[in-house]
This record gives C-alpha cells, structure tokens and sequence, in this order.
C-alpha cells in the first residue's frame, strides 16, 4: 500500500529557510539521504500532470515525499486528489509541518489532532474532509509579539543551525516510520530520544 509522506510549506526563495519550510526541509532531507529526486506528478501518469505538487518517489518503501506547491492556505487542493486517487488511507499520509506550540527543536509526534491554528494543516482537514492522519509537528517556538512575521522571517545564524539539526532529527524520525510502519513505535523510540537531547514536550 502506498504511504504518503507529505511536507508543508510555501515555494520560492524568499520563504527558503523560514520556519514555515521546515516541513519542506525534512522531506528534502529524507530525499538525500535516499537519493530521490522530487519530480513534477506528470511522472507518476498523465492523470497526475495538473496537480500543484512537487513528489519524489521511495519505491522501495512503496512511499511518495510530496511537497505541495500551492501555498501554505491551500496545501490540500493537492493532497486530497492524490490521496484519493491511490486510495491511500488517512492513517498511512504523515504530515510535517511547523508547530509554533512546541519550542525551536521540540519534534512531536501524533496519530491524528486539531489543527492547532496551522492554516496548511486545516487546508489538509478540509480538503480530506477527516483529521484523523497522523502528523510530525517540529517547535519553532511563539514570539512575543507578530507570529505572522516569526514564520515567514529567514533563520540566520545559529537559529539556522539549529533548525537543520532539527529537520535532521525529523529526517530520522519519518525514516523509522517509512521502515516499520508502527506509529506507536515510533513516537515512543523518538520522544525518548528528544527527552535526552534536552528538547521539551507541550
């Protein structure tokens, strides 16, 4: 059965390395380490040549990465068609996205959730009509002052550093899922290791 693995965040250079695109970043991450390439979908059939998504292809681990391409607010114009297409069930489409709830370097992962304000994660409910999809939420911290601003500024520095260690931990994390399958594994084994890496948990 083909899982998805889907990352959120928005095109282009002026949102490269903003905290909205770490979701991007462990997908792009997971796509090295395998070597997979992320492809237009016109290479997954003709059908698929429309859809506003960017899919790298793990054939070993019958998996799809695919980066929607539309924006953050409207992520799942390009999920849903896909999903129901391949009849993938909720269950097997894990979304990564930024929390800003947990703090910079805090990974949690879940079986299903609200959308805790997350405008990509609701264009995913909405468009899938269910919330019951697992997701992998990586902690960018809330400012004090604009949150709006805090997503879509670009992480310089040490801040940058720390949110490739970050997606790098990420990149683990969906690589023990696309091995084993088992969520409840998986949550257990990571958060254990993020508790030890001092990372904390909301």
């Amino acid at each position: 059965m083909t899982r998805l693995v889907v990352g959120l965040g928005n095109p282009g250079p002026e949102y490269e390395w903003t905290p909205h695109n770490l979701g991007f970043h462990a997908l792009d991450e997971l796509a090295r380490r395998h070597r997979l390439i992320f492809e237009t979908p016109a290479a997954l059939g003709p059908q698929f040549a429309s859809l506003p998504a960017r899919i790298a292809r793990d054939t070993r681990r019958d998996a799809l990465l695919v980066k929607p391409v539309t924006y953050m607010n409207r992520s799942g114009v390009a999920i849903a068609p896909l999903a129901r297409a391949l009849a993938v069930p909720p269950e097997q489409i894990l979304v990564v996205y930024d929390d800003l709830d947990l703090p910079p370097g805090a990974l949690r992962l879940r079986p299903h959730g609200g959308t805790g304000g997350h405008n990509g994660v609701r264009s995913m409910s909405e468009s899938l009509g269910l919330d019951t999809f697992p997701r992998l939420r990586i902690g960018i911290g809330r400012p004090r002052t604009d949150a709006a601003r805090h997503v879509l500024t670009q992480l310089e520095g040490a801040a940058r550093t720390d949110a490739e260690i970050t997606v790098a931990h990420a990149a683990d994390a969906l690589d023990a899922w696309l091995d084993t399958g088992d969520l409840p594994s998986v949550m257990t084994r990571f958060h254990s290791r993020w508790k030890d890496l001092g990372t904390q948990e909301t």
